[in-house]
């Protein structure tokens, strides 16, 4: 069995993140980046998976700029079999469709793939379509937003919890899954695993090994872009008040006034 978990190196949501004035996409290159944190439940849902059985390995994929290559070692260290990364220049300023579709392209190319599973959501986008498009490329079923899964020789099935209801739900393999970040705890790299980490093979692909042209890809080809971007006004000192015996009804008077109350 081959399970194929998409990986994504975001911006480290502690650093102050901005656009890029040139064309106001992500500036990634001006802020450090570091593994989603939502994409390691997948990981790590994959890994006890392989540890539960046998015969599956577990391959970390990743669509990015050169610096991306670090999601899949992080993948890597905390036990992945292989990994791939996919970067070309002209991938700058894709959308969500492009993503699918350069995902779907490599996870043809890896072959042979049961099982792909992602996190709910990417911690810099937070669409959480992507998984379903991709899902649409391969012509596979999707369920998503599980809290719990299990894996069989021919099942993927779980558990997606709702404000007022849980569901049971079952596709056949192979099946595009995401997962929640209430599923498991997500392990950190072993210094045995950090080491072994360095003899696993990790391909990298341009557009031209997936037959993807340039021109159906990046930002040109977007379905959808940022066309203004206004800064956050820089949060103003909050207003003290002495409490003399009237500190409840002056509270009550401010939130009256914000309209709070």
């Amino acid at each position: 069995m081959k399970i194929v978990a998409l990986v994504k190196y975001v911006p480290d949501a502690t650093g102050e993140r901005t656009f890029d004035e040139s064309d106001n996409t992500t500036d990634r290159a001006g802020v450090d980046g570091l593994l989603s944190e939502l994409d390691e439940y997948a990981v790590e849902e994959a890994l006890k998976v392989a540890e539960a059985r046998d015969d599956v390995e577990v391959v970390a994929l990743t669509m990015g700029p050169d610096d991306a290559a670090d999601a899949v070692k992080k993948s890597l260290q905390m036990g992945a079999h292989a990994g791939v990364h996919v970067t070309d220049e002209a991938l700058h300023g894709s959308d969500a469709v492009a993503t699918a579709r350069v995902l779907a392209a490599a996870i043809e190319k890896i072959g042979d793939v049961d099982l792909v599973l992602t996190g709910m959501a990417s911690t810099d986008g937070g669409m959480s379509v992507v998984p379903a498009m991709l899902a649409q490329r391969l012509g596979l079923a999707h369920v998503g937003f599980l809290g719990e899964v299990s894996v069989s020789d021919d099942m993927v099935s779980g558990r997606r919890d709702g404000d007022t209801a849980s569901e049971s739900v079952e596709a056949a393999l192979p099946a595009v899954a995401s997962v929640t970040d209430q599923i498991n705890e997500p392990r950190y790299p072993s210094f045995k695993g950090i080491m072994a980490a360095k003899k696993k093979p990790m391909d990298t692909w341009a557009l031209a090994d997936l037959g993807i042209e340039a021109a159906d890809v990046g930002l040109d080809a977007a379905w959808t872009a940022v066309s203004v971007v206004t800064k956050r006004p820089e949060r103003t000192q909050g207003e003290i008040v002495t409490d003399e015996g009237d500190g409840g009804s002056q509270l009550a008077q401010y939130l009256a006034g914000q309209k709070f109350i």
